[in-house]
């Protein structure tokens, strides 16, 4: 049986593809995935044919076929060994990357390409009716499912703004702490050139953005795009002869407690951090403490401040006031979500977050680049906290 410490650096990301984001119209989802492999492929100087897996998730603009997996043939991929379309959310891109790491590692592919993409957006239409659909307010589903919708919540950001409150209910956190977690992520995003938002923001501006459903504001809530991210991991060894500098990775883990909807079960403060993160940290021979830069899943404020608790920066309780002080902004302690991330950067479900750790880890960041970066940690979150997934790169294979 394979030690989890011998998979410590034996894989490395070693090609990124990020395609324009944001209002990009005229293009479908396969062109943008199209378009971010051959960056990807370009970045890390490999050709199409020494491509010999693809794993495949996408957004609510699908791609063609089974899952998105009839994008081989689209893109004329003749010579795969591993295939397959992949979903748990926005804990999906983490979760492709760790089958590509365990597919090399143990011989199944020599590269393999992580794709996600997505276009939800639409000239005219804002980026709230690009996510409405079947779970909308004209739809009533059968059975228990259809008791949220019954009692009027309509969508994930109720559902999410439910969790934030419960939250501010049990342990005193404010609005003015999610503030604080929007604010430094908008000072990032401003030495972004890719980011969609890079106009600075007060605290002020946070609270005069308005409700979309309380207690989050507007600037609570990531954006929408059209685009595509790449990723492609090969060995540790065929990295280091590369065009780009690898990004080693050193851990990886899922956790997944799902939602039992039932008395006791507190699926609004609890994640699946901790179990994601005993694996990975224990593959990666770290612990909280070593971690130098953060790329959290920040689909909201929310979820950034409970995803540090759970990690165990913090005392569960004390997310808020631990952000309080600005140490996730540029200047900070903890540089976290340094390209600005869901909020400000673009939407890319889980490669948004991976996509900058692996900038980091390169130490390609530019005006934003943190000055230590040998551990980084990526993470997931897909559902409404039910599905968690953890990366741990850096620039050093050891």
């Amino acid at each position: 049986m394979t030690d989890d410490k011998d998979l410590r650096g034996a894989t490395a990301v070693s090609g990124l593809g990020i395609t324009e984001q944001g209002k990009v119209y005229g293009h479908s989802s396969s062109w943008f995935a199209a378009e971010a492999i051959r960056l990807a492929l370009e970045d890390a100087g490999l050709e199409k044919s020494d491509v010999d897996g693809l794993l495949v998730s996408q957004g609510v603009a699908p791609l063609p076929g089974m899952g998105g997996v009839d994008l081989q043939s689209h893109l004329g991929m003749t010579n795969l060994r591993l295939l397959t379309g992949m979903q748990v959310g926005g804990a999906t891109a983490a979760t492709m990357i760790q089958y590509a790491a365990l597919s090399v590692y143990h011989g199944l592919a020599n590269h393999v390409v992580c794709i996600f993409a997505d276009a939800p957006l639409r000239e005219g239409r804002g980026g709230g009716g690009s996510y409405s659909g079947s779970g909308g307010a004209g739809y009533m589903p059968p059975g228990m499912s259809g008791l949220y919708t019954a009692f009027g919540m309509f969508g994930v950001n109720a559902r999410y703004a439910l969790a934030a409150r419960r939250h501010m209910g049990m342990y005193g956190t404010t609005n003015d702490h999610f503030g604080a977690i929007a604010v430094g992520q908008r000072a990032w995003a401003a030495m972004n050139p890719a980011a969609q938002q890079r106009e600075p923001i007060t605290l002020s501006d946070y609270h005069a953005s308005r409700w979309v459903a309380e207690p989050l504001h507007l600037l609570d809530c990531c954006l929408v795009s059209n685009g595509a991210v790449a990723v492609i991991v090969s060995s540790a060894e065929a990295a280091r002869d590369l065009k780009q500098p690898p990004a080693y990775i050193w851990g990886m883990g899922q956790g997944h407690p799902g939602d039992l909807k039932r008395a006791g079960w507190d699926a609004e403060t609890q994640t699946g951090a901790p179990i994601a993160k005993r694996r990975a940290f224990e593959m990666a021979g770290i612990d909280v403490g070593d971690i130098d830069v953060c790329q959290l899943y920040d689909c909201y404020t929310y979820t950034v401040l409970v995803t540090l608790e759970d990690y165990g920066f913090c005392e569960k309780g004390e997310g808020g006031p631990f952000v309080a002080d600005g140490k996730l902004a540029p200047g900070g302690s903890l540089p976290t979500n340094t390209g600005g991330g869901q909020l400000s950067g673009f939407y890319m479900w889980g490669m948004t977050p991976i996509a900058e750790g692996i900038v980091q880890a390169r130490g390609q960041g530019g005006e934003r680049q943190a000055e230590k970066h040998d551990v980084v940690l990526v993470t997931g979150n897909g559902g409404i906290l039910d599905h968690h997934s953890t990366l741990v790169l850096s620039p050093n294979r050891s």
